[in-house]
């Protein structure tokens, strides 16, 4: 049995804001539950990894904590929404059985529709800037409800905080992993 070791709510929310706050401040699972911001990070914008840490700041894979003072100290996690709805998308992109594949359950796609809608409901723009490419994600007109693409990406801010890393992503090689064929496994299974 696994624990939720990390929980990010949508603090950007408009008027709920402050009850977002209030309650990660407030739930006797403070240390678990923490607010989140998406920030846009245009072409044209500071990058994450541009980011001068302060004293108390935590900073990660484009992600940060800030240290926090004041009215809302209460600390929280601010992330590049454009890096992760693109890395989210790079996963789902990876064919079945692949390290780095994001795959849903079972074989009925009619059980997944809404959040495929919700995960289709913005397009990439690949945009230059500052002398650098990076997709900005825009919402399509017709599809308003992304909320499911917006819990996705912050599930993968929150795997990030706690560690978790994508070969790739760290700045590390992946280890060479050897092909075997499904006869080759049933081979060695029965020995």
């Amino acid at each position: 049995m696994l624990r939720i070791e990390r929980c990010l709510i949508d603090a950007n929310w408009g008027s709920s804001t402050d009850i977002v706050y209030q309650f990660c401040r407030q739930s006797a699972f403070a240390g678990i539950v923490l607010p989140s911001h998406g920030r846009f990070v245009g072409a044209s914008s500071q990058p994450f990894s541009e980011y001068r840490r302060k004293p108390g700041d935590r900073v990660g894979h484009n992600w940060r904590m800030p240290n926090v003072q004041g009215k809302r100290a209460v600390r929280h996690v601010l992330y590049d929404t454009n890096y992760w709805k693109s890395f989210i998308h790079a996963r789902l992109a990876v064919p079945m059985g692949e390290r780095g594949c994001l795959s849903l359950f079972g074989d009925k796609p009619e059980q997944h529709r809404l959040f495929a809608d919700h995960l289709t409901a913005e397009y990439r723009v690949k945009t230059e800037g500052r002398g650098r490419t990076v997709d900005e994600w825009k919402l399509r007109p017709e599809r308003a409800d992304n909320h499911w693409l917006d819990c996705l990406v912050v599930c993968a801010v929150a795997a990030s905080i706690q560690g978790a890393v994508l070969f790739g992503t760290d700045g590390q090689a992946p280890a060479k992993r050897e092909r075997v064929s499904l006869a080759e496994l049933q081979r060695r299974r029965r020995r």
